[in-house]
C-alpha cells in the first residue's frame, strides 16, 4: 500500500494538473509514481524535467532502458523493474536481453562495460576508481556518455528511491523474477 496517494485531479495544485497533462500527452498514461511524484509540483517537474533532458543526450532509449533495469535490480524496485521491463521491450529489448541486462551482463561488449560500471556505481555509491572510468573509454565511450551514463543511474536512483519508500502501487505488468 501506498504511504503517499497520487494527486486527486479535483484538487490538486494547478502546477501539479499541468505537469501530469503534459505526461499523459507524451506517454498517453500517467504513471502512478508521476502522480504520486505531483503531491509537490517541484518534485514531479525535477523528474520529469531531468528525465526529458537525458532523452536529448546521445544515449539511445534502449540503452537508457538498460541502465534503469540494472538500477532497478540492484536497488530492488519492484515497481522500476515493471515500468523498465515494459518500456525496454518498447524500446525494442527482448525478454533475454531484458533479463541479462538486470543481471548486468549484455553479449555485446560496450553494453556489458555500461552495465558493470552502472551497477559498480550503485553498489559503491559512486566511489569509482581511475580504472573504471578509463575500462569505459576503452570501449568506445565518450566523456559526455560517461557523464550521460553516470546521470541516468542518478535519475534512477531518485525513481527507485521515491517508489521504495513511498511504496507507489504497481500499475505496469509485474516484471518477472530472475532465476539464477
Amino acid at each position: 500500500m501506498s504511504r503517499l496517494n497520487p494527486i486527486n485531479q479535483e484538487t490538486a495544485h494547478p502546477k501539479a494538473l499541468e505537469i501530469v497533462a503534459a505526461v499523459k500527452k507524451a506517454l498517453g498514461i500517467v504513471p502512478n509514481m508521476v502522480a504520486t511524484m505531483a503531491q509537490s509540483p517541484a518534485v514531479a517537474n525535477a523528474y520529469v524535467g531531468f528525465s526529458h533532458a537525458l532523452s536529448q543526450g546521445t544515449l539511445s532509449a534502449k540503452s537508457r532502458e538498460r541502465l534503469a533495469l540494472v538500477v532497478a535490480e540492484e536497488n530492488s524496485c519492484d515497481y522500476c523493474l515493471a515500468a523498465h521491463t515494459f518500456l525496454g521491450s518498447k524500446a525494442g529489448l527482448s525478454e533475454q536481453e531484458i533479463l541479462d541486462n538486470r543481471r548486468g551482463i549484455s553479449d555485446e561488449p560496450k553494453i556489458a562495460a555500461a552495465l558493470a560500471f552502472a551497477r559498480k556505481l550503485v553498489q559503491s555509491r559512486g566511489q569509482v576508481s581511475d580504472a573504471d572510468v578509463a575500462g569505459l573509454r576503452e570501449h568506445g565511450f565518450t566523456e559526455g556518455e560517461i557523464a550521460e551514463i553516470i546521470a541516468n543511474v542518478v535519475l534512477n536512483i531518485f525513481t527507485n528511491y521515491f517508489n521504495i519508500a513511498v511504496g507507489v502501487e504497481i500499475d505496469f505488468p509485474k516484471a518477472p523474477a530472475l532465476t539464477v
